[in-house]
């Protein structure tokens, strides 16, 4: 979730936000499985080894995508003028280790609410 809940993504951003979390997905040796997000937070959802940490997984995800997506698109700067933040310090985490893949990409993709076009 964004900073103060800010309505900050468009289109564009996610879709670029998407590749982003890919790249770091890859870089833990993960598999990302689905993306969704909204115009406030994003919605992935990821395969990952138990040999990876998932604070440290989430807070590059979270890291990573905040610089680029900052750099790439000084344009949301001012929604994150008063902590220079873009994300918030929280996030929600589930297991779902018993759940058909089909189910889970199913619901992800029904949390897209329209977005903005940018």
């Amino acid at each position: 979730m964004t900073k103060f809940r800010h309505r900050v993504f468009t289109g564009t951003h996610l879709e670029r936000m998407e590749q982003i979390m890919r790249e770091v997905c890859a870089d833990f040796e993960c598999e990302p499985a689905e993306f969704n997000g909204e115009s406030n937070h994003a919605h992935p959802l990821v395969n990952f080894p138990p040999k990876v940490a998932l604070s440290r997984l989430v807070n590059s995800l979270k890291g990573v995508s905040s610089r680029r997506l900052r750099t790439e698109f000084p344009e949301l700067a001012r929604h994150y003028y008063r902590a220079n933040k873009l994300w918030s310090g929280s996030y929600f985490a589930g297991s779902v280790g018993g759940a058909a893949i089909s189910v889970l990409r199913q619901y992800i993709e029904q949390q897209n609410r329209p977005v903005r076009a940018g």
